[in-house]
């Protein structure tokens, strides 16, 4: 029992250098360093983005085109935007493509267009980051293994707990690892396009203007300005009387001199 007991804490040790030490000598048992697993997808891993902006005489055909063409394409509407601005009215929707369709649904999309305000086509190669991954979660999950078959041999309870401790911590690396592999694998498989399209609306028509508008208007003004007269005539009264009587007073007393 003594001899097995030791054996384990040895296998335990081991399993620890494996998880902690990267780059450290690694036991004839203990998993294989990621440069020790080959890989065998060398597919350049890309991940496509595009947007395009164009306007359009009619929103809602050139909205039915963009949604049959996704449609014809096996591909999804991610967000769906509508807004209205300045003399216009947009409409912008993000879609999810399969990566080897996205070149069928932008020209589908987009036939007819003579003209695009903007348009741009970005790949981004994440070859390098997907391989380190995928192999960061094998070596992960050998670990995990071997933590478990240690699990099974040993009998010691302090021993037990510590790794259970260490198959807890390293079950939630492997599910951050994991997450971010699938985060890639779903931006490379499908990528993404928005599409922009604007109408501009109708201005309102200026008034005409002309000399019979002309003449109305000025003999409207005058009938307002008789009826404003009309309006105030005891003050236009009152107004005369003090101006005639101002004007006898300076006579009288010109000739008074």
């Amino acid at each position: 029992m003594a001899l097995t007991g030791c054996h384990s804490n040895n296998n335990l040790a081991n399993l620890e250098a494996v998880d902690g030490m990267e780059g450290s000598p690694v036991p004839s048992s203990a998993p294989p360093k990621p440069s020790q697993t080959a890989v065998k997808d060398t597919t350049r891993k890309l991940i496509k983005k595009g947007f395009v902006e164009f306007e359009t005489s009619n929103l809602s055909s050139t909205r039915e085109k963009v949604l049959q063409a996704a449609n014809q394409n096996n591909s999804y509407i991610s967000s769906d935007r509508e807004s209205m601005e300045y003399g216009r009215k947009r409409n912008t929707l993000t879609i999810r493509v399969p990566a080897s369709r996205f070149n069928q649904l932008l020209a589908s999309a987009t036939d007819g267009v003579e003209h695009f305000d903007s348009k741009e086509i970005t790949v981004e190669d994440v070859t390098e980051e997907f391989l380190d991954v995928e192999a960061r979660v094998k070596t992960k999950k050998e670990l995990e293994a071997r933590y478990l078959a240690l699990l099974d041999q040993t009998h010691d309870i302090p021993e037990i707990l510590e790794i259970e401790k260490q198959l807890e911590q390293l079950r939630g690396d492997i599910e951050s690892i994991e997450g971010r592999l699938k985060y890639l694998q779903n931006r490379v498989a499908y990528s993404t396009l928005n599409i922009s399209f604007y109408e501009a609306l109708p201005t309102p028509n200026a008034p005409k203007h002309n000399f019979s508008n002309a003449f109305k208007n000025g003999w409207d003004n005058f009938i307002s300005f008789l009826l404003l007269l009309v309006n105030i005539w005891p003050l236009l009264l009152v107004a005369g009387g003090i101006f005639i009587g101002i004007s006898a007073y300076r006579k009288r007393k010109k000739n008074q001199q």
